[in-house]
């Protein structure tokens, strides 16, 4: 997935009320931006970070840039935007580039399943099963090497866990898969610390006969594109 317009490099002021942060760019101007990302991004905002912003012209959007990158200036990069993994792994799916899914004719996106929620993606083909698929982007990162999900308490996300548990026990597929988008992870866990019903949620899934699915990402200020499978240590 290509970045629709050039990002251009800044260095975080500070990230507030969630969404919002306020930047500098090399010429000196200061600019706030869009933070599309829910989460605590533990470890990915603070002061002085270099980041890459992405700038619109859309007179319907409020501010006029977008942050979609940490440059952790180590030749690795985050990917902040919690938008992008639906966006690169549908492509992704439609084109058979990750194996496990492969061979589904359709992808629906948000459709409206369970008891409230929307699945991320439902796949269906003539000859298989429907597969349920719930995406997660996971940033965090503690330990060398290693990617945890949650970064926060997410309540949500728990939720998510047992409405595709009720799949897996209705006889279809479901699948949870965790997007990696650091550069700089070969390993994916979750951070039962942070939050242990999480994990809980997780672990009765599994139980269920959810399936669970990790793949990193390849990361350039240029564009954000599905990886390899990354190891899962649970």
């Amino acid at each position: 997935m290509r970045f629709q317009t050039q990002l251009v490099p800044a260095r975080l002021i500070h990230r507030y009320k969630r969404f919002l942060a306020d930047c500098v760019l090399d010429d000196g101007t200061e600019v706030i931006a869009h933070c599309a990302n829910p989460g605590s991004m533990m470890g990915l905002a603070e002061p002085g970070m270099k980041i890459w912003i992405e700038p619109n012209d859309d007179p319907k959007k409020k501010l006029k840039y977008g942050w979609r990158l940490v440059d952790h200036e180590n030749g690795h990069f985050t990917g902040v935007d919690t938008s992008v993994p639906n966006r690169a792994l549908r492509a992704a799916i439609e084109a058979g580039q990750i194996a496990p899914l492969a061979g589904y004719t359709s992808v629906r996106p948000e459709v409206q399943y369970g008891q409230n929620s929307r699945i991320d993606f439902l796949l269906s083909a003539p000859q298989l099963p429907d597969a349920y698929v719930e995406v997660k982007s996971v940033t965090l990162n503690r330990r060398p090497g290693l990617a945890e999900f949650p970064d926060s308490v997410t309540a949500r996300g728990a939720k998510h866990l047992a409405e595709l548990a009720r799949m897996a026990q209705a006889g279809h597929r479901a699948v949870m898969l965790y997007l990696v988008q650091r550069t700089d992870c070969t390993r994916f866990t979750l951070a039962h610390d942070i939050d242990p019903a999480y994990s809980d949620a997780y672990r009765a899934a599994r139980q269920a006969g959810v399936e669970t699915l990790c793949i990193g990402t390849y990361i350039t200020p240029q564009a954000i594109t599905v990886g390899q499978p990354l190891a899962v240590d649970m």
